[in-house]
């Protein structure tokens, strides 16, 4: 097992680009293609709902510090140094049974660690886990994030309005992109892909690493996404698309491939795009922009004739929500 990486390892100024997923990149362009859906977004946040979810940790959870159980503090802020990142958003733990964490806040981010997550992961894993985060943060994707996880929380207490159905389902077709984004950049901060790898297991599990074997997680994340009948690869693609997160050995297969492709060392050598430089999206991107493109059309199209119908739909609700 490796060790962390030695304090002063940064990435100065490195762009999220330098290691985003085209699948992640071809989700955020069908979704920014959507009329009104940006504004919508928006409206939930003005709204209100984002300000209760931050009150909502603030009063229940506990803000991690130098003095509040600082070692995990330390952690959290060596990836941002990493990701030459400033501010360092707060970081809160809360009672969670599931292992999880998650950056919201559209203009303020904060992150939320579970306690479960703590108690299942050791150093390297957990350092992973707060550098994805940070990858969230860094790929600016904390608005559609705060936005879907308002819409997953009105899911369970009242009834979502008809025109933000379609909303809720082509954010979480994004989201499940954007992860695979955030697991690479979990791999450059930690600077071990496998650690990432450990990760994924011991949350999938609920057991601890170092009581699994990573390799013979690794070859069943080979039989997933390679093996099987017909009709067990179409019952996967319907498992993927009902779940909020893409399925660990799915993430694991995606970005080992990945770091077997050069990318990785590429940019740990010091070699990647920064924020100051214009980005230009490779042809790799081509087949996940149009396979986005279509079904974050399709979902919206379930719900209206065309984009434009539920376009107005979208702002029709937003006109009768500011009354």
């Amino acid at each position: 097992m490796s060790s962390l990486p030695a304090e002063g390892y940064r990435l100065p100024n490195i762009s999220p680009k330098a290691y985003e997923h085209p699948a992640d990149r071809a989700a955020s362009a069908a979704l920014a293609a959507v009329p009104y859906l940006d504004v919508a977004v928006r409206k939930l946040i003005e709204l209100g709902y984002e300000r209760a979810l931050r009150q909502s940790y603030l009063g229940s959870s506990v803000r991690l510090a130098d003095d509040q159980l600082g070692h995990i503090h330390t952690l959290h802020r060596a990836c941002y140094v990493t990701l030459d990142m400033e501010p360092v958003p707060d970081l809160y733990m809360t009672q969670m049974p599931v292992p999880n964490a998650m950056a919201i806040g559209s203009a303020k981010p904060i992150v939320v660690l579970g306690s479960s997550t703590v108690g299942l992961l050791e150093g390297e894993e957990l350092r992973a886990v707060l550098a994805h985060e940070a990858g969230h943060i860094l790929s600016d994707h904390v608005l559609y994030r705060t936005a879907l996880i308002i819409l997953l929380r009105m899911g369970q207490s009242a009834r979502i309005p008809i025109p933000l159905l379609p909303v809720r389902a082509a954010l979480l077709e994004w989201f499940r992109a954007s992860e695979l984004t955030c697991d690479r950049a979990a791999a450059l901060v930690t600077r071990d892909p496998m650690a990432v790898a450990r990760t994924l297991m011991a949350i999938s599990a609920g057991a601890p690493a170092k009581d699994l074997n990573v390799d013979a997680f690794m070859r069943q994340g080979q039989e997933y996404t390679e093996g099987g009948t017909g009709v067990e690869k179409v019952s996967r693609l319907f498992l993927d698309l009902n779940v909020t997160h893409a399925l660990p050995v799915k993430r694991t297969r995606e970005l080992m491939d990945w770091v077997r492709g050069g990318e990785y060392d590429r940019i740990v050598g010091g070699d990647y795009l920064t924020r100051d430089q214009a980005f230009t999206a490779r042809a790799e991107a081509g087949g996940a922009a149009e396979h986005y493109t279509e079904k974050i059309g399709d979902l919206f199209k379930d719900a209206g004739d065309s984009l434009q119908d539920v376009g107005s739909k979208l702002g029709d609700w937003l006109r009768g929500s500011q009354r």
